[in-house]
């Protein structure tokens, strides 16, 4: 048995070492670790006092020796380098009185091959007095060692690729939400967005049961949080408002099967600011059955949003006013001959005195005169509301009044009037005037041809101003 064992057997004497040990005892030691720190050459001397007595043939294989000989003359060669702190520790055990020790440690074969090993030892029954049999079981480990560090370091890459990723990454655990998916299929349910529709609340209690097992630096950065307890802790602030109906669009997709999906979503971060991400989630290989291991990552697309709604805000917007542009005017005109409401008003406006302001002052007098007539028009509208205002020219104007009649249309006239009146009042200088022209349109009615008339009235009431103008002038020079 011994010596067709699997594993290497040693058998060995060690009756020299406990003679030694009780010498140091009487000499006065009693903490062998403080007497090897003393002078580390102890350990050597008790190394010598171990007498190989026998070894099996898996031994000889292990460390590639032809014979025990061969294998005891060259034991300087298995027992030595990164093997010393453990040898302490197990000389320690026999000093504290163990019968037996066990180890994780290093040998080395003959050819000088690193073998990563488990000691065990036991002083034979019979032989716990002098320690004359001790067996020494050995067994050869290396494979797993490398197997264990190659896991180890192939999981700090995974962690550290995790870790420093440059999105915001969320190991979630979503096995709680796939029992619910599972608790109405059983109740029989068949079309989900129709269940979601009649039970809104599920959606809230599905986001409630998410459990989030990790995040990565990323993601604190990205919320505006210190720590990781912070922001698990103030997970309603972060996925709240707009975030509910795309989460519910995450459910119907799951309860269709579909493990990875991706869309734009809405968060907030922790000091309120609205984030605009791309939602990545997949369930990990190995999980699908459970679904409690759900990488989500967050793509930050909030300035690209903010870049892409001001491209499109100059696409529809006069830079200098602030008001809707010619474009915008053009398309909305031919959306409400399509759709209405009726009746529809429509208000021409000219600035009075442009070309005169920049002759005076130069175009930065004109600009001064053209902004304040969109702060006029902009309090006029609501930015809510039907109606809008255009600049729609050099010193054109127009407002677009979907739903009010003539006489509606002519009081929000007059409150322009009181608005401007308002406006020269606090500015001073040179006042703002409009000629303006309204026109009122019913449904079936040809709108170009409404504004035609609204040009008409205005371009009227601008005839009129000047000759105003001109009366007063000669007036003053009278």
């Amino acid at each position: 048995m011994f010596e067709l064992a699997p594993v290497s057997l040693w058998l060995e004497d060690y009756s020299d070492l406990k003679r030694l040990f009780e010498r140091w005892r009487a000499e006065g030691v009693r903490d062998l670790r403080v007497h090897f720190r003393e002078d580390p050459a102890r350990v050597a001397e008790c190394s010598r006092c171990l007498q190989v007595l026998r070894v099996n043939r898996r031994t000889l294989e292990l460390y590639g020796a032809s014979s025990q000989d061969e294998l005891v003359a060259n034991l300087a060669q298995v027992f030595r380098d990164d093997m010393f702190d453990q040898h302490v520790e197990e000389l320690a055990q026999l000093w504290e009185g163990h019968t037996d020790f066990s180890s994780q440690t290093v040998n080395y074969s003959l050819l000088g091959k690193r073998l990563a090993i488990v000691l065990r030892a036991n002083v034979l029954p019979g032989h716990e007095h002098d320690w004359s049999r001790v067996l020494l079981a050995v067994e050869d480990i290396t494979d797993r060692s490398r197997a264990e560090r190659a896991l180890r370091a192939s999981e700090q890459h995974a962690k550290g690729l995790f870790e420093h990723s440059p999105v915001s990454l969320w190991l979630e655990d979503f096995s709680s939400i796939q029992r619910l998916l599972g608790e109405v299929r059983a109740s029989g349910v068949e079309d989900f967005r129709v269940f979601l529709d009649v039970h809104p609340d599920f959606v809230t209690r599905c986001m409630q049961e998410i459990r989030v097992i990790d995040i990565n630096r990323q993601t604190l950065a990205m919320f505006r949080a210190p720590d990781k307890y912070t922001l698990l802790g103030n997970l309603d602030k972060v996925f709240r408002d707009d975030m509910r109906p795309h989460f519910a669009e995450q459910l119907a997709e799951l309860w269709a099967g579909k493990l990875h999906q991706q869309r734009e979503v809405v968060n907030y971060a922790l000091d309120g600011e609205k984030l605009h991400v791309v939602l990545q989630l997949s369930v990990l290989p190995g999980h699908e059955q459970r679904w409690d291991q759900v990488l989500v990552s967050l793509t930050d697309i909030t300035a690209r949003k903010k870049a892409e709604a001001y491209l499109e805000y100059l696409g529809k917007h006069d830079v200098l006013t602030g008001l809707r542009n010619r474009a915008f005017f053009t398309e909305e005109l031919n959306r409400l001959e399509r759709k209405g409401p009726w009746p529809l008003s429509i208000v021409m406006m000219d600035l009075n005195g442009l070309k005169a302001a920049n002759d005076d002052g130069g175009h930065q007098a004109g600009d001064a005169l053209l902004r304040r007539v969109g702060e006029v028009l902009n309090k006029l509208v609501d930015p809510g509301g039907r109606a809008t205002a255009s600049r729609i020219g050099g010193d054109e104007f127009a407002l677009l009044l979907p739903g009010l009649d003539s006489r509606q249309a002519e009081q929000q006239v007059e409150q322009l009037h009181e608005l401007l009146a308002l406006n020269n009042q606090f500015h001073g200088g040179t006042p703002v005037s409009l000629s303006i022209g309204v026109a009122t349109a019913q449904e079936g009615d040809r709108l170009e041809s409404v504004v035609h008339r609204a040009d008409e009235r205005m371009y009227a009431d601008k005839r009129a101003y000047y000759v105003r103008q001109d009366k007063d002038r000669r007036a003053t020079n009278a």
